[in-house]
């Protein structure tokens, strides 16, 4: 135990001191290449401002804030603490010292398409890495920080936009996420470095922080006087999101049985929309599992929230990691609907299929018809603003049945004097939330927002109940049903509502507002954009041999016919509008023949004479690839769920590549996707397939990938698929990442190569192809799949 809190003491002490490494020269720091996640946010992403102006003033005003907050600690803090209870009467803040290192703020992002003109949107990654020292006595005992690390993303509302002055009516402050949090304790507080004690201290700091600062808690400061903040405070979430977790496949193997042997997993699933989380059911010894589960989350904030999947093994020790998922919300928003596979990062292997419904909230009752699956049609929000008159205790209005009682205790007597500390208890259906507690108030205000799915507007209700903290006891209750919000053409009731089981005068004020889900349908005139942007068309689905597992073809078409004058193809016939119905659970059609984007298009043979028309072939070969392109084939499903920014958009079309066979006649094609995920800072290359290769001997030939990021020829940073045994037509569908700012992937070149995997002596030829693309030349972002 010794030797572990030992451990845990120096670990927090290098990492405070990289931290202030970082801090006091970035530049040195950024050029030695940190891991990343050290690295500040505007290294990564363009539209993430630079505010070293602001940094300055915040170091110019850092000792005039110490000197404030000194003050506040100890004319207003330590008061409250001492009056919290008899064993903090002795507390008194011995030493507080904000330190010389102020809070910095790595990079700016504002947005301004996505809001309403009359506010302004900030999201600020701060960055505290304090040499702040506080410490505390209290009752002999020294408690005490020295030393705090802060990091997160919080964001700032101004708004409403004002023609007057201030010019900005309230400020909005809240974290997206929990920010991770380290502290550097002191004194007896030491002890909570303890293994075993330091996880649970740490996340309940943690907790403490998300229940008041992260999302959907704000802080709302108004800046004009009679300036109405509740609306403010307590929005109208911005949807729902609708997640049907329904299968996964080819899910690593994480059980061993004596170090050797591999076994099946157990995997789980944990899905997050912010601080909600939900876990699915365990599937027993499953690679392939399947769960057939729906989670419903509310969305406060687009673009910012985003939805994570993680998945482990369950085992009686500790739960291995199998892989995870972070999909952009705005892109399920704009594209409402979302049913496909998605390639698992952070692992070896893995897919996960999704069904996503973006739920808009309308003021529409002809919505609220009752779902027969049991899955909710409508939204609760409750604004609970404040109680009055509450009774003291529960026998004031018990009927005189305090008198049976029979009270010696002074005690006793004293905590019935006190004014009760009362906290609501508010439930629908099976759903329970909890409100905080006020202390000591006959008229407490809680001013806290709650959100609950209804399955059944017209016959469930709220039940409120006001409980004391001290003595346990009901201090009143009411019953709404929500039918008498339908009476009211926007479903909302704002009023006091009189509490039964207390005493006469005893109200609480509250705010109801009721909105149906509705899923509207996608526009056809859209551009799929986000997770659907990789869905070409309709797509068939074929079952492997004793697994019901679904796999999604590309959509292939034949090439069009090459006319005898031009090299290049002639115009592709429009897609029939019939297809478009098709659904991909549709199994019992053939392969729908795919579309083929050509290498090259028109304009790179004209720029190119030397290497001959695109689309030539051998002589004696068909202009369409026969049997290799109707085999089953999976298409790489959409890489936006590496994490990739809101404005990513993912469209396949023929671009104009860098391609450089060196001979005449074509020695094949391979299939790649290429992509810039920014918010894992990589380039993702998918390398798909190859088709018509040449064989190199007549013994045949097992094709592999080699791919090289130039001018970068390393051996450490070469990439390699598997390799596949005679076949000239192999399908790879394998992923490859490249961790590369944008800026330096615009600077290089992609090198890669089909070589035939032979014998160490053999003398056939090792090489049987070659692609070289110049990234620089390409949108990476918005990506490209061709041939």
């Amino acid at each position: 135990l010794w030797l572990c809190w030992g451990l845990n003491r120096r670990g927090k002490r290098d990492r405070l001191a990289a931290a202030f490494a970082l801090l006091e020269d970035e530049r040195e720091a950024v050029c030695r290449g940190l891991a990343a996640r050290h690295l500040p946010a505007w290294v990564h992403f363009p539209d993430v401002e630079r505010v070293e102006w602001l940094n300055k003033v915040l170091v110019q005003a850092w000792p005039y804030f110490g000197t404030i907050m000194e003050k506040t600690f100890k004319e207003v803090l330590e008061p409250k603490i001492r009056a919290k209870s008899v064993h903090l009467k002795t507390c008194t803040f011995t030493k507080i010292h904000f330190g010389e290192k102020c809070p910095r703020i790595n990079g700016i992002k504002a947005y301004t398409k996505e809001i309403d003109r009359r506010q302004v949107t900030l999201d600020l990654q701060i960055c505290y890495i304090g040499d702040c020292e506080i410490h505390m006595d209290i009752s002999k005992f020294n408690l005490g920080v020295k030393g705090v690390q802060l990091y997160g993303t919080l964001r700032v509302i101004l708004e409403p936009l004002l023609t007057d002055a201030p010019f900005v009516g309230a400020v909005t402050l809240f974290f997206m996420q929990k920010p991770h949090l380290e502290i550097n304790w002191a004194g007896m507080s030491n002890l909570l470095d303890v293994p075993g004690i330091n996880v649970v201290s740490d996340s309940l700091i943690q907790d403490f922080i998300a229940a008041r600062l992260v999302l959907p808690n704000r802080i709302t400061v108004p800046l004009k006087k009679n300036m109405n903040i509740a609306h403010l405070r307590f929005p109208v979430p911005q949807g729902v999101i609708r997640v049907h977790l329904l299968e996964a496949e080819n899910l690593v193997q994480k059980d061993s049985f004596l170090g050797a042997i591999r076994g099946k997993s157990d995997p789980y699933a944990l899905l997050r929309v912010g601080t909600v989380q939900y876990r699915s059911k365990t599937v027993s010894r499953d690679l392939n599992p399947i769960w057939n589960e729906t989670f419903e989350f509310v969305v406060h904030e687009v673009p910012g929230q985003d939805l994570e999947v993680d998945l482990y093994d369950e085992d009686p020790d500790k739960d291995d990691f199998m892989g995870s998922l972070l999909i952009s919300l705005v892109d399920v928003m704009n594209d409402r609907t979302v049913d496909e596979w998605f390639p698992l990062s952070k692992t070896t292997s893995g897919h996960l299929h999704l069904k996503l419904e973006w739920l808009s909230l309308v003021n529409d009752q002809e919505k609220l018809h009752e779902d027969k699956k049991g899955l909710s049609t409508a939204i609760l929000i409750v604004y609970l603003d404040s109680a009055f008159n509450l009774p003291k205790n529960h026998f004031e209005y018990s009927n005189g049945e305090c008198g049976t009682k029979k009270i010696k205790n002074n005690k006793y007597l004293k905590k019935m004097e006190r004014e009760p500390s009362s906290f609501v208890l508010l439930t629908v259906g099976n759903k329970t939330q909890k409100s905080k507690t006020c202390n000591f108030s006959k008229d407490p205000t809680w001013g806290q927002a709650f959100t609950f799915f209804v399955h059944s507007a017209h016959s469930q209700s709220l039940h409120i109940e006001i409980k004391d903290k001290e003595r346990d006891s009901a201090l009143g209750t009411s019953v709404v049903c929500l039918s008498h919000l339908l009476k009211d053409p926007s479903m909302t009731l704002d009023q006091r509502f009189q509490l039964d089981h207390s005493s006469s005068d005893s109200f609480i004020k509250m705010k109801l507002v009721l909105r149906a889900l509705n899923v509207e349908e996608p526009d056809p005139q859209r551009v799929k954009a986000g997770v659907n942007a990789s869905k070409l068309g309709p797509v068939h689905v074929t079952e492997k041999a004793g697994n019901q597992q679904k796999f999604s073809s590309p959509q292939v078409s034949k090439v069009p016919p090459m006319s005898k004058d031009s090299a290049a193809p002639e115009s592709l016939p429009k897609k029939d509008s019939g297809g478009e119905d098709l659904d991909t659970k549709d199994s019992s059609g053939a392969p729908v023949p795919c579309e083929t984007v050509s290498g090259l298009d028109e304009a790179e043979s004209k720029q190119n004479p030397e290497h001959g028309p695109p689309s030539a072939l051998p002589s004696g070969a068909a202009a369409v690839p026969t049997l290799p392109v109707l085999q089953e084939m999976r298409v790489a499903p959409s890489v936006t769920s590496l994490g990739s920014l809101p404005s990513s958009c993912f469209e396949l079309s023929s671009s104009n590549l860098d391609i450089h066979n060196g001979t005449e006649m074509p020695l094949g094609e391979i299939q790649l996707t290429v992509r810039y995920a920014s918010i894992r800072q990589s380039l993702v290359v998918l390398v798909n397939g190859c088709r018509n290769l040449v064989p190199s001997s007549n013994r045949g030939v097992d094709p592999y990938v080699r791919i090289y990021l130039l001018p970068d020829r390393r051996w450490t940073s070469r990439k390699k698929t598997s390799v596949k045994k005679k076949t000239l037509n192999p399908q790879y569908d394998e992923k490859f990442e490249f961790f590369e700012s944008l800026e330096n992937v615009k600077k290089r070149t992609l090198d890669i190569a089909v070589k035939n995997s032979r014998p160490f002596i053999s003398q056939e030829r090792k090489e049987l192809g070659k692609v070289r693309i110049d990234l620089s030349r390409e949108d990476l972002i918005k990506g490209f799949a061709q041939w």
